[in-house]
């Protein structure tokens, strides 16, 4: 098949001129800086503490399957590089390109990264693919290859990968056994066979039916941010976890309010017409291991799943937010960047509590909204294409402000709302350094330049900036209505223009990521993980 062929040329290029120099390396490796990532195991049962080596030996699978999506063959790459911190910086990358600026190469005679990394040929156009009259084509579950001849055709995950997942559902079942909560075994066993199937919509409503277990895992497909062509198809990853129950009493009462923020989004009542599923649950853990999808470039803090709409309506959603990760990256990266940049009278209503409830906002967010479009173009999901994820993860941004501000009208939340503007400002410059390969750096510039034109900020003579906030929340308001709309409608090129007006970084904003990096801000944290660093 023709694209095996060209992941074989791939491997076999001679790496002996690099892109970089080594001083640049140093810097690329420098934009991230190391975190172990621990629990207190000694809270676990012993059973539990067996459980995790077999869900961290599953993670590991969903990273061999990542790599064959992002980029191929990962032993012919990784043992063409003679470099060690070539090497390392690759294995970061999952491939050859800088995941964070931009997915540029920086191994010299590889090119561009294909928009459709590996799940379609190399050489396929668009027209191709849309004339090609193959059921499953646009499945989130399937690649698309070349037969004999040359024709497209369609392998299931579960052909491509039936080794692999044969191993990762057995590991599951052997988790299953030593499971002590009565939802998370029969979460596990489904599990396990939606890997064999590729059929996840039945252990998805079993995931969201658990709700007293200390350990869970997100694995499988899950996440279409790798397929920037057409935003189709998922990627392995895997989460192994540990909840902080105590937090997550904390937070069990927003889930409540959920119809209620839907009724008060800032648009016409026929884009507020679905309802929120009535299952939505708010949780705080320590995540004890990354592999995959979420583990490459910039790591994720929070997520909210499951993805499939039909599961969001019927039952809602869990939203998770990775606390230790989360508190790694607001010490380490969130207040250096606030000293260099907020404004020094302002500088104070730079919080955790903040940053962790927007980021818990965000999660929440996404149940919100619209899911499938008002006018028959199906899934916003499909409509928006590969539009669909930047538009989604701005909407979640900005609609977990708008939340916050309901919320605080209610008195259900007393912080000053200084803390949540101005943690929520330096948010932007923190996340925008993802670059725009990734749907949230899109995101976050769109937001940048649209705040900036509604004078939501503005800049001080000495280069710190400041938050207006009465703007600051009109601006809310404004570009929640836009982007809520634009998915509505299934507004492909409306979102398209969004993205390429908006979603661009600046000469001011550009000189501004010039002044962190710098003053050697990291952009993000690459972690030490794994049975030795849990002590297991």
């Amino acid at each position: 098949m023709r694209i095996l062929i060209a992941v074989a040329l791939v491997g076999v290029v001679h790496f002996s001129a690099w892109a970089d120099d080594p001083v640049d390396i140093d810097a690329r490796i420098g934009k991230y800086v190391s975190v172990d990532l621990t629990t207190d195991v000694t809270r676990l049962t012993a059973k539990q503490r067996r459980m995790i080596p077999l869900l961290i030996d599953a993670a590991k699978i969903m990273d061999e399957c990542f790599w064959y999506e992002a980029y191929g063959d990962r032993e012919q790459l990784l043992s063409s590089i003679d470099e060690p911190k070539l090497r390392r910086f690759a294995e970061i990358n999952y491939g050859p390109w800088d995941r964070l600026d931009g997915n540029r190469p920086f191994i010299d005679s590889v090119g561009p990264k294909p928009a459709g990394a590996n799940f379609y040929p190399e050489d396929m156009t668009k027209e191709e693919f849309e004339q090609a009259e193959l059921s499953g084509k646009d499945s989130l579950y399937t690649f698309l290859r070349r037969d004999e001849a040359g024709a497209l055709k369609v392998v299931p995950y579960r052909e491509q990968f039936a080794p692999q997942m044969k191993l990762a559902s057995e590991l599951l079942r052997r988790a299953a056994d030593l499971a002590e909560d009565a939802g998370l075994r029969r979460y596990l066993l489904l599990r396990a066979e939606a890997l064999l199937t590729d059929d996840y919509q039945v252990s998805d409503m079993a995931w969201l039916d658990m709700h007293d277990n200390t350990i869970d895992v997100v694995i499988g497909p899950i996440e279409n941010y790798e397929d920037q062509l057409y935003g189709y198809k998922t990627a392995h990853e895997c989460y192994v976890l540990v909840k902080d129950k105590q937090w997550s009493d904390r937070l069990k009462k927003y889930a409540k309010f959920l119809p209620d923020l839907q009724s008060s989004l800032p648009v016409p009542d026929k884009y507020k017409q679905e309802k929120p599923g009535t299952d939505t649950e708010l949780n705080a853990y320590d995540v004890i291991y990354y592999g995959g999808d979420c583990n490459a470039g910039s790591k994720t803090i929070a997520i909210n799943l499951p993805n499939d709409e039909q599961v969001q309506l019927q039952k809602g959603t869990r939203r998770l937010q990775l606390k230790n990760a989360m508190r790694a990256k607001f010490d380490k990266i969130l207040l250096p960047i606030a000293d260099e940049l907020i404004a020094g009278d302002q500088r104070k209503h730079i919080t955790f509590d903040a940053f962790f409830s927007n980021t818990m906002f965000h999660e929440v967010a996404h149940g919100l909204g619209i899911k499938n479009t008002i006018n028959d173009r199906g899934p916003v999901r499909t409509a928006l294409k590969e539009h669909a994820g930047a538009i989604e993860e701005g909407k979640a941004d900005i609609l977990g402000l708008h939340m916050i501000n309901q919320l605080r009208e209610q008195g259900e939340i007393t912080a000053d709302l200084n803390d949540f503007y101005v943690t929520f400002m330096a948010g932007i410059f923190r996340s925008v350094r993802f670059g725009a390969s990734s749907a949230h750096g899109k995101a976050n510039m769109i937001r940048f330049n649209f705040f900036r034109d509604a004078g939501a900020f503005e800049r001080d003579a000495d280069g710190k900036y400041r938050v207006n906030v009465d703007r600051f929340r009109q601006a809310t308001e404004d570009l929640s209505s836009l982007l809520l709309q634009l998915q509505g409608e299934g507004d492909y090129e409306g979102a398209a223009r969004l993205v390429r007006e908006k979603g661009v970084i600046g000469p001011q904003l550009q000189s501004e990521l010039d002044r962190l990096s710098d003053r050697g801000i990291p952009v993000d944290v690459v972690f030490r993980q794994g049975v030795d660093s849990l002590g297991l």
